[in-house]
């Protein structure tokens, strides 16, 4: 086991390779050791190097309508009028506290996306 910290892009895919190969060995085991320390060590130089912005609410709430096989008038009645529906998807009306509220607690989307300023 030749461990060690991922600096550049070629360590990287090296660590990817590695792990390819010893995925599936017993936990306790040596590779599987490695293959839990390889996991962590890609999980962070993806996180440094590829980072995942959060998503747009507008498009998460979209997203769950669709999930959810929800039309716009179903959404109308989750948040209120369907003018306020028209105008949050035209981006003509932000999202007030009581909408992120109702989204969150009806719809399941975490606060974290729908605060997200757009």
């Amino acid at each position: 086991m030749n461990i060690k910290a991922l600096k550049t892009e070629e360590d990287y895919n090296q660590a990817i390779k590695r792990l390819e190969v010893i995925f599936q060995a017993p936990a306790d085991s040596a590779e599987g050791d490695e293959a839990e320390v390889l996991s962590i060590l890609i999980e962070k130089f993806e996180e440094d190097h590829f980072p995942i912005e959060a998503p747009d609410p507008i498009e998460a709430i979209k997203f769950r309508m669709e999930q959810m096989d929800l039309d716009n008038n179903d959404l109308a009645e989750v948040i209120g009028y369907k003018s306020r529906v028209s105008e949050l998807f035209s981006r003509k009306r932000k999202l007030t506290l009581k909408m992120i509220r109702t989204l969150h607690e009806k719809l399941k989307i975490p606060y974290e996306i729908l605060l997200v300023d757009y």
